[in-house]
């Protein structure tokens, strides 16, 4: 027996069935729609990059003109930073992103021969990069998925669900893939962002109207809500 980080003690390596809350969720959200608009993996891994601390909608308002100006990443590779952050400031953490853009695109073309890399250490060498982008790139795009995308709605909703009991993203990530089979780890975090967004969101859950209730232990959410 062991401690846990809920404080509960239970059984060495305990691993909840999740097939029952998998299949809830494939009714409610049965496709893999990956929410920013792209034509390439180019183009998502710019749209991923341009999504943090920024909605998926103004994101998708601000790609257009971006890959019209640098429609490849040798185009943008040579870009003028003013000229970018002009046309992604309303996306937030202008400069950066810009930079993160212009010089991630520069390695993409001049070590990996202008193709997106595919496996994690290589897209983590690319400025902007985290594992929580990387995540979404190859589970989300080359369908190799190495680990679960773990965004706030994810982890929000990883804990309601007593899926976990850590806050540290990385961590959740390790306890999501111990208890989620292999093929859905693509899918599980685009339905749980779903999922957050229009039913579990942060300071007033829908609990009375969620499909999920009767699986969902509401960890650290009132009785009442």
């Amino acid at each position: 027996m062991r401690g846990t980080a809920c404080g509960a003690v239970m059984p060495a390596n305990p691993k909840p069935d999740t097939l029952p809350l998998i299949r809830a969720l494939k009714k409610l959200y049965p496709k893999h729609i990956i929410p920013l608009h792209h034509a390439n993996a180019w183009q998502l891994l710019c749209a991923v990059i341009l999504s943090a601390q920024c909605t998926d909608a103004r994101v998708n308002t601000i790609t257009p003109a971006l890959f019209a100006a640098y429609p490849t990443p040798q185009a943008l590779a040579q870009a003028d930073i003013q000229a970018v952050e002009k046309i992604i400031h309303s996306a937030g953490f202008y400069h950066s992103k810009a930079i993160s853009l212009i010089e991630s695109s520069r390695r993409i073309c001049d070590v990996f021969g202008g193709e997106v890399p595919q496996n994690m250490a290589d897209l983590l060498s690319l400025r902007g990069v985290a594992r929580k982008t990387a995540n979404v790139m190859l589970g989300d795009y080359f369908k190799k998925p190495e680990g679960i995308v773990v965004d706030t709605h994810v982890k929000r909703l990883a804990y309601r669900l007593g899926l976990t009991c850590q806050t540290d993203p990385v961590k959740v990530e390790k306890d999501l893939t111990g208890v989620i089979p292999y093929r859905y780890w693509g899918w599980i975090a685009i339905a749980l962002i779903l999922h957050g967004r229009q039913v579990c969101n942060a300071r007033r859950p829908l609990c009375s109207q969620c499909p999920l209730r009767p699986l969902c232990p509401r960890k650290g959410v009132k009785i009442s809500a």
